[in-house]
């Protein structure tokens, strides 16, 4: 019998013979890692073959659930899903919300693996165990909510659908998985379902789970609803993460032509104020959520677009456009296309200062001009003209271009950076560095430790090092459980009170104690993982553009991340971890995680030593 919250079973899916199988997973690895990213990472482990090419057949895609998924606790309806990203080549994890989460795992399962390639187009439908494969060719091309629409109008509106746009079937390697209007995005998923000539997945709720502790956790559910709606969630119920966009430009911390400059003189049109004035039309709620974070606007010709700090600072700032119809419009042809956002601007980005600088022959693409950006990102999602080697992420274009610009391809492991400023944020350098999954602001929210007033955020040192890893582990669990980032202000104590959310679920004597062990375990697993594909320490780094320009502040302030120092704050978090000075986990934190699992696997083998 499964604790509560789980079925304790995987279904593995063959999209090569259309076939379905179920696998057990044991109690203690579900109380070991967890749910969402955390399990992902364990299964990946697991059932994927060391080696393998991202978007071969044999790689697989994995969409994952967690304990709370099902509950009334508020932000509990997420899902994880996980691959070895065609961009970094490492792992990668991405969690959304919506009611894919909830359908999904009332299909009787903790998680779906998608092994091997259909046939020809296809979707893959799974109603509890039952699992076939549906012919789809009139489905491919379109964007991915006109493909939801037409199954759910031909299958029932008791389905729920995550699928794949034209730039996933065409193999963009940031390419999306989207869902409720909702996206999966980044590390290139869709590119992997895409390479599996998948073009959506239907999941019907066949079935039910229970909590240990019924009242408790409604109980629990009621007051954490009247918490949501505080002072610590405030900002995103009235303006969005938008709201971020002049707050960050006013510190220099707002990424602007490519990382180049922190402030942007075109902010104040971009911002969530002015915008939200002239052309907001809706605000709306994902799945079992009380924040209410969606902010919907009003594009050109009318078209409803919903916006987040990222995809304005990627599609406005960092490719100095400051029209917000061009930057909304650029928004929402992304999400018809079914690309990560920061990933577009930031390689178009790239491209503009190449063009700036004679080094690709494309004169139409300037910074500034909102047109080009558009231009460039029809061109990606065709994979035509310079969306070619666009389509491949900042970091292989910049190998294939060379003449020195990968010294300003933003990128880490091949992720394109989040629109957080490294050299005026440096607990976030140091965290953008190190993370297993690349340049990522939401498995390492280092910021929120530069941010706090606890220390110089310009002086990196050991308060950042100690910040970094503390963000980091609450990210760990967070994103295992899976609760809504937005939601963690809301907790004053949140070990303790995430352990009793997940002991009233499962029936566990879970405490903050091992729930702080899980975390560290789920950051060293994805590390194990990445180390068995072939990492090295020379990924943890950040690009010679940081650590060799400086910035001067209109406080009078100048910037500086030096290579020294980076090391350094590298090296503390190394030995903080547990780690050598090689980024390899020692044999006593193998053995204190107990990692023993996966380090003696043989798909680590001699990698881990």
């Amino acid at each position: 019998m499964p604790p509560g919250g789980y079925f304790g079973k995987a279904l593995l899916v063959d999209l090569s013979t259309g076939s379905g199988e179920a696998a057990a997973i044991d109690e203690p690895v579900l109380r070991s890692y967890i749910g969402g990213a955390g399990l992902g990472t364990w299964l990946m482990h697991k059932y994927c073959p060391a080696g393998v090419e991202p978007l071969d057949p044999q790689a697989p895609l994995m969409f994952v659930f967690s304990p709370l998924v099902g509950t009334p606790l508020t932000t509990s309806a997420k899902f994880a899903v996980v691959a070895k990203s065609p961009l970094t080549g490492r792992l990668t994890d991405a969690l959304a919300s919506s009611h894919f989460a909830i359908a999904g795992k009332l299909t009787g399962h903790d998680a779906i693996v998608l092994r091997g390639v259909c046939e020809e187009p296809s979707v893959v439908v799974i109603d509890r165990g039952e699992v076939r494969i549906e012919p789809a060719h009139e489905l491919w091309g379109l964007p991915a909510a006109e493909a939801e629409a037409r199954l759910r109008e031909r299958h029932g509106p008791a389905w729920r659908v995550a699928a794949i746009g034209p730039a996933g079937e065409r193999g963009v390697r940031y390419a999306t998985i989207s869902h409720d209007g909702r996206h999966a995005g980044r590390g290139g998923l869709g590119a992997v379902m895409g390479s599996k000539w998948c073009k959506a997945i239907l999941v019907r709720a066949g079935t039910k789970v229970g909590s240990a502790d019924p009242a408790g956790v409604l109980a629990a559910a009621r007051e954490l609803r009247e918490r949501s709606f505080g002072a610590a969630t405030a900002k995103y119920r009235e303006l969005g993460t938008m709201a971020n966009l002049l707050a960050f430009n006013a510190i220099s911390t707002l990424p602007t032509r490519n990382f180049s400059a922190a402030r942007f003189e075109g902010a104040p049109a971009l911002g969530a104020e002015e915008i939200a004035e002239l052309r907001q039309v809706a605000r709306n709620s994902c799945a079992s959520c009380s924040i209410g974070c969606e902010h919907i606007y009003k594009g050109p010709g009318g078209k409803k677009t919903r916006m987040e700090y990222e995809n304005v600072f990627a599609l406005g700032p960092l490719c100095a456009v400051s029209d917000a119809d061009s930057v909304i419009a650029a928004s929402s042809r992304c999400d018809e296309l079914g690309l990560d956002t920061i990933s577009t601007g930031g390689t178009i980005a790239w491209a503009m200062e190449c063009v700036e600088k004679g080094l690709i022959d494309a004169p139409w693409l300037r910074f500034g001009d909102g047109d080009a950006l558009l231009r460039a990102i029809e061109e990606i999602g065709a994979r035509e003209g310079l969306g070619e080697l666009l389509a491949r992420g900042s970091r292989a274009a910049s190998q294939e271009v060379g003449l020195g610009s990968e010294a300003f391809a933003a990128h880490v492991k091949g992720l394109e950076l989040p629109g957080y400023e490294p050299r005026t944020l440096q607990a976030m350098a140091l965290g953008l560095a190190v993370n297993a999954r690349g340049a990522d602001h939401n498995r390492s929210g280092a910021y929120e430790a530069d941010l706090s007033g606890a220390h110089d955020r310009l002086a990196g040192g050991e308060p950042h090092v100690v910040g970094a890893i503390e963000t980091e582990n609450r990210a760990a669990v967070m994103d295992s459980l899976i609760l809504c980032k937005f939601l963690r202000g809301v907790f004053e104590e949140p070990f303790p009170e995430w352990a009793r959310l997940l002991e009233m679920v499962t029936g566990w004597d879970v405490n903050a104690g091992e729930l702080a062990v899980t975390a560290r375990r789920i950051v060293l697993a994805k590390r194990l993982f990445n180390l068995r594909e072939g990492w090295t320490r020379a990924e943890d780094w950040l690009p010679d553009r940081f650590l060799s320009e400086s910035l001067e502040l209109e406080s009078g302030r100048t910037a500086t991340l030096t290579a020294s120092r980076l090391e350094a704050m590298i090296s503390s978090y190394y030995r903080r971890r547990g780690l050598d000075e090689t980024g390899l986990p020692s044999p006593e934190t193998i053995s204190e995680l107990s990692l023993h699992g996966l380090k003696d696997s043989e798909a680590i083998g001699a990698n881990v030593g």
